[in-house]
């Protein structure tokens, strides 16, 4: 299995690709200083009973309404039991464990007061395939994905169900696979998990990485009708595309003619061909 090390701010689109098909992420051991540090403000705000939005408050209009420290656990599943309301079938298994390798990136930059141990919570269930079941429809509010996050982070306290290499089973069940308990969130640790933009990330990632398979395939079909037609090579000749100062079209040739490099059938019509051109459609198919 690979392994990708995820490092904030600077991961790769090769890598984010990586992960999309399988890769296991993982933080890179630097970023835990920060998120320690992060975890430990949090705690003196809680611990000196400052009223701070969203660990020791309520939300939206309920932001002025201080809550026992008693009840702050309770407020943190709470939000998230409220935003878990999406419908409609789930988000395909790789979309899913791309958001979370997303929230893991994000919550790795040490900005966001989560616990060093809800972080290896997230690593362990994407090592292990304890993928969220997170409906494909539905959101909350606009300050980002809370619907599915809250379905993901569901899931890490122990409601709703996952995928596991068993197959869909109870949150909870699935969770125990990978020597798992649900997670009591601390003191802004809910809002953190809801807050964010990875589940439309990870839709948007996921439609470049399949539009690149598409593309990649009429390339292929491209040349591989060329080759068979008995078609010329020449409509690809770089100095043509590069009049154009199109990169996409450039590539797009370039690609063709490697493609038919080497190619017998076209070597075996180079003489005694009396075709002045091949039909338009084979011609233009490096745009």
């Amino acid at each position: 299995m690979i392994t990708i090390t995820l490092q904030p701010g600077d991961t790769t689109l090769a890598d984010w690709r990586s992960i999309y098909r399988g890769a296991v992420p993982k933080l890179d051991a630097s970023c835990r200083s920060a998120v320690e540090r992060s975890a430990l403000a949090v705690a003196r705000i809680v611990a000196e009973g400052k009223p701070v939005y969203g660990i020791n408050t309520g939300f939206g209009k309920l932001a002025g309404v201080r809550i026992d420290a008693a009840d702050l656990a309770t407020l943190q599943r709470n939000i998230v039991l409220s935003h878990a309301a999406g419908v409609g079938e789930p988000l395909p298994v790789n979309v899913t464990r791309l958001m979370m390798a997303l929230k893991l990136a994000s919550l790795g930059q040490g900005a966001s007061g989560v616990q060093p141990a809800t972080l290896e919570f997230l690593e362990t269930a994407l090592a292990h395939e304890i993928i969220p079941v997170v409906p494909s429809q539905g959101s909350v509010g606009a300050s980002g994905d809370l619907a599915p996050l809250a379905h993901m982070t569901a899931t890490m306290i122990g409601v709703g169900e996952v995928m596991t290499p068993r197959g869909r089973m109870p949150a909870e069940q699935g969770l125990a696979l990978a020597g798992l308990q649900p997670l009591v969130l601390a003191p802004k640790e809910g809002l953190a998990l809801l807050n964010g933009t990875q589940f439309s990330t990870a839709v948007a990632l996921a439609a470049l990485f399949e539009a690149e398979v598409v593309f990649q395939t009429g390339l292929v079909v491209g040349a591989l009708t060329t080759d068979a037609y008995r078609g010329a090579d020449t409509p690809f000749d770089p100095r043509i595309h590069a009049l154009r100062k199109h990169l996409g079209q450039i590539e797009a040739a370039a690609a063709l003619s490697n493609l038919m490099a080497g190619s017998a059938l076209r070597a075996s019509h180079l003489e005694s061909d009396d075709r002045v051109q091949d039909p338009y459609c084979l011609r233009c198919s490096r745009r």
